[in-house]
């Protein structure tokens, strides 16, 4: 909104206010769906059109979200849904939830998710929809854990994997440059003691850490906001990621340590296989076609520590590496990823 307003931007401006006021502007509805499948930490959706009752056909498209971060990182909201652009696109797309995070599941280790979680998800995928091949979108550690699962499984039923923002370079990370060296100095200990005592790293740590990633975002976000009264797609995208952060889940209490001392401390995935308790699960066991996107301004997840995975996917038949703008969350589900990951989502689903 420029300093001079004309009257279209000030009643736009005026409109938008009071919608906030009266409970908010986005829309956040989810896409309908119908519980298909469900088991510990999984529920498994068959996602629907917004209205009439008819049922896509074809290939179908399983949506793998991360842990920690809610599945509706996928349908945050209505105008701003991968989710919502899939199934108005015409394809059968389904999505696995893990819901909530509890004490109980603090011995569960990233083999719960390999092994039961996503196989279960997947082959009930296919069988939902006439036993056809599903395809994977996934997005950060959901992408790392449905390349895992796909190699160490090549009897599922799998014929394609979209990772979005899935660093497996660690060390290319520069936000926790400063803090390695401490970390080495102490074997790794640091934040051992945190996931032990809660059993889990905490929902509220992790928000706070996701949001850290975007402090000069955070702390701009007043002015932002004040600059653009008049943009309700502005406001309503800010409102729908607040939303997001709310709903931050726990890490399970092993699984939070294997990623932090197998992945974040030692880098194995940069070298293409990492040792799950003497189970070597190699990434050049992927034999799918994969497509990688990065964010152009993730720092959670940088392009190098993303574009490392195209070397390591050495027996698939096809491999191919896109950027896009926007940070961790937003090349997935930002603004401007309706014209750039979705559309490389597109043609990479039309192709495969």
């Amino acid at each position: 909104m420029s300093l001079t307003l004309s009257p279209a931007s000030l009643a736009a401006a005026a409109s938008n206010v009071v919608g906030k006021l009266q409970g908010g502007l986005a829309d956040l509805r989810p896409m309908p769906r119908a519980l298909i499948d469900q088991g510990p930490n999984r529920s498994v959706y068959r996602m629907s059109p917004a209205s009439g009752p008819s049922r896509p056909s074809g290939p179908p498209v399983l949506l793998v979200p991360p842990l920690a971060a809610p599945a509706l990182c996928f349908d945050l909201r209505r105008g701003c849904s991968l989710t919502e652009h899939l199934v108005t696109g015409g394809r059968p797309t389904y999505l696995v939830d893990y819901g909530s995070v509890a004490f109980s599941d603090r011995r569960l280790g990233v083999e719960h998710w390999i092994d039961h979680v996503l196989p279960y998800a997947i082959r009930k995928v296919s069988e939902d929809s006439g036993g056809q091949p599903v395809r994977l979108v996934a997005w950060c550690l959901g992408g790392l854990f449905s390349l895992l699962t796909t190699a160490d499984q090549p009897d599922l039923p799998v014929e394609s994997i979209v990772t979005i923002a899935s660093p497996v370079d660690f060390t290319a990370i520069p936000l926790v440059a400063p803090i390695r060296p401490l970390i080495e100095a102490t074997g790794g200990y640091l934040l051992t003691p945190i996931y032990r005592f809660f059993g889990s790293a905490p929902a509220y740590l992790v928000e706070q850490v996701f949001r850290a990633t975007g402090i000069h975002k955070e702390i701009t976000k007043p002015l932002a906001i004040l600059r653009n009264l008049d943009d309700r797609d502005f406001l309503s995208q800010i409102e729908a990621v607040d939303h997001f952060m709310d709903q931050m889940a726990a890490y399970p209490g092993r699984t939070f340590g294997q990623l932090y001392h197998r992945f974040f401390r030692t880098n194995d995935l940069a070298e293409g296989s990492v040792d799950l308790g003497g189970r070597v699960i190699s990434l050049s066991n992927v034999k799918v076609p994969t497509l990688i996107i990065a964010g152009e301004s993730d720092n959670i997840a940088p392009l190098p520590a993303v574009e490392r995975l195209v070397e390591l996917l050495e027996n698939a038949p096809s491999v191919r590496f896109e950027s896009a703008p926007g940070g961790h969350l937003g090349v997935l589900t930002g603004r401007r990823a309706r014209s750039t990951t979705w559309r490389y989502v597109d043609d990479f689903l039309d192709g495969s």
